[in-house]
């Protein structure tokens, strides 16, 4: 297949051309993200490669059918910026990766609470400047904590597994299906709401739709516990952004993890280091001493990067044989959000 890969970097094109000499597509690398105004860049391809922050809406879609493209493969498991209704009107088949590697998301997460918890990347930039006090770096033991996992799939399981087990805290869960093996090791499921109200640690690991956007907005945040940790590397939508800093200023949240945001689609994935950032919600964000903020890279592991590549491209090479790839994704096939 000829393939258009928008929002391509150095580590897509690596791990894609590795996993691609099995397969032997034709890749085209387009630095430009997909939306409907540079849809007509994949005129002609057989499929476009998509990223998390492309927008494939109704138009952009309708535009990649003009130019005949038949299937969208996201290397990515999310799917919230496709409007799969107007992909199966147009006859487009969308592919994505449900489960690249679960463990590095969940590794990243828990290093995300124990950095922000700790405050090493504070004690770490003091060090450098051969400052060596300790005062502000106080943290807190996680052990014996009530935590909260907030979707218990394969990367909320393994997050959940961890807490109890590894860290010592009591763990509740929330999801429309429940882990039985969780339940084994004594992670109670409760309604979202019990979770959310009683649990000193929120973890977020559930999809972005229409009933979990801002999932933690002002009145959650006001029920919550005092001083609660709040960790997110799931969609950056399912907080209230500036809830969340009213929440900060007024010292109700006690640390805030974050590798995704709302609005990341005018920031992350590029070195702006030189530019003038816009987004006043987002600078107010990083003024907090207790906010932790990455540019969505808790996938970036080298087992991850070749998951995806193998997965996107073997679903591909499905759709080229004419068949139904295991990995499509359909409105109808849509989980329910926790």
């Amino acid at each position: 297949m000829r393939i258009a890969v928008f929002a391509t970097k150095a580590y897509d094109r690596r791990f894609l051309d590795l996993a691609n000499a099995e397969f032997g597509h034709d890749l085209s690398w387009l630095e430009a993200r997909l939306d409907e105004t540079t849809a007509p860049l994949a005129d002609g391809f057989d499929a476009v490669c998509v990223f998390v922050n492309d927008r494939l809406d109704a138009a952009a879609l309708t535009r990649l059918a003009q130019g005949g493209v038949r299937a969208v493969a996201l290397r990515c498991a999310g799917y919230n910026n496709v409007d799969l209704r107007a992909a199966e009107s147009l006859g487009l088949t969308v592919i994505r990766v449900p489960a690249y590697s679960p463990e590095a998301v969940a590794e990243f997460t828990l290093g995300l609470l124990l950095a922000m918890n700790r405050n090493i990347p504070r004690a770490s930039a003091r060090v450098r400047e051969n400052n060596f006090a300790l005062d502000g770096l106080i943290g807190r033991n996680l052990s014996g904590r009530t935590a909260g996992v907030v979707g218990t799939g394969r990367i909320g399981a393994l997050v959940a597994r961890a807490l109890k087990l590894g860290f010592g805290c009591e763990v509740l869960a929330h999801d429309v299906v429940e882990d039985a093996a969780l339940t084994q090791i004594g992670v109670r499921y409760v309604d979202r709401e019990t979770l959310l109200r009683q649990s000193d640690i929120i973890s977020l690991h559930c999809p972005l739709t229409p009933e979990t956007r801002h999932l933690i907005d002002g009145p959650t945040l006001a029920a919550a516990r005092p001083r609660v940790m709040i960790v997110n590397t799931s969609r950056g939508a399912l907080i209230d952004t500036q809830a969340l800093i009213d929440a900060l200023k007024n010292h109700r949240v006690g640390g805030v993890a974050l590798d995704v945001y709302e609005q990341e689609g005018d920031l992350f994935f590029e070195d702006l280091s030189n530019e003038i950032i816009q987004d006043d919600v987002f600078q107010r964000l990083l003024t907090f001493p207790n906010v932790l903020v990455t540019g969505h890279q808790a996938f970036l592991t080298e087992e991850a990067l070749t998951a995806i590549a193998v997965t996107t491209l073997s679903g591909l090479t499905e759709i080229e044989a004419g068949r139904v790839p295991a990995n499509r994704v359909t409105a109808d096939q849509v989980r329910p959000a926790p």
